[in-house]
């Protein structure tokens, strides 16, 4: 996870409290300005770009060990399909915020992920991930990482998942800060590549 959303709003900005769900499904929500929506094909070009500043933001990039984009060109059978979600942010009409959620056991755990590694398995609702929340530079300190979190646990919910996990690097505080913010509760650390991988969880039901 790479955000550096802060729990202070940017100075005069109204933060409302949580997302509004406006439709149950496809699922959107408002919050404030932004529109949270599922994720279209057409974003794909988008979501890639966002992912990728992202990383470049905290001096990561995708091979180095930790983080890996190949999930972002199987979207349909990772996250869309499969008991899975992934959704983006607009303002203005511009995607400026991303998340998604996957079935657990899709892609190996661990520094294994980073290596492409995929296993398929028997469906298995009682775990999913929340991966690759992204706020852009520009809209960051608003709010919107937090909106993502929000919308995402309750799809989980709705799904049925009763746990989630997700991890950052040591060097994320301010993701680590908002993860924890939401009652989200370490579990373990594991360095890879010279980069200390800090994992987190969350237990819905």
């Amino acid at each position: 996870m790479t955000t550096h959303e802060s729990e202070t709003p940017a100075p005069g900005t109204a933060t409302p409290a949580a997302p509004v769900r406006l439709r149950q499904e496809p699922p959107r929500w408002a919050f404030g300005d932004l529109r949270l929506r599922r994720y279209r094909a057409a974003d794909h070009a988008t979501v890639l770009d966002l992912h990728r500043a992202g990383l470049a933001q905290v001096g990561l990039r995708p091979g180095d060990g930790v983080y890996y984009e190949h999930d972002l060109f199987r979207m349909e059978d990772l996250y869309l399909t499969n008991n899975g979600e992934f959704l983006v942010g607009e303002l203005d009409g511009r995607i400026v915020a991303m998340g998604g959620l996957r079935r657990a056991d899709l892609i190996p755990g661990g520094s294994a992920r980073a290596y492409g590694g995929f296993s398929v398995g028997t469906p298995e609702l009682g775990v999913a991930e929340m991966v690759r929340l992204r706020v852009r530079p520009d809209v960051q300190r608003r709010g919107y990482g937090r909106a993502v979190v929000q919308a995402l646990e309750e799809r989980a919910a709705e799904i049925g998942y009763r746990l989630l996990r997700a991890d950052t690097t040591e060097h994320q505080g301010p993701a680590l800060a908002l993860y924890r913010g939401f009652g989200w509760t370490e579990t373990r650390r594991e360095p890879i590549g010279g980069i200390v991988n800090i994992y987190l969880e969350k237990r819905l039901r």
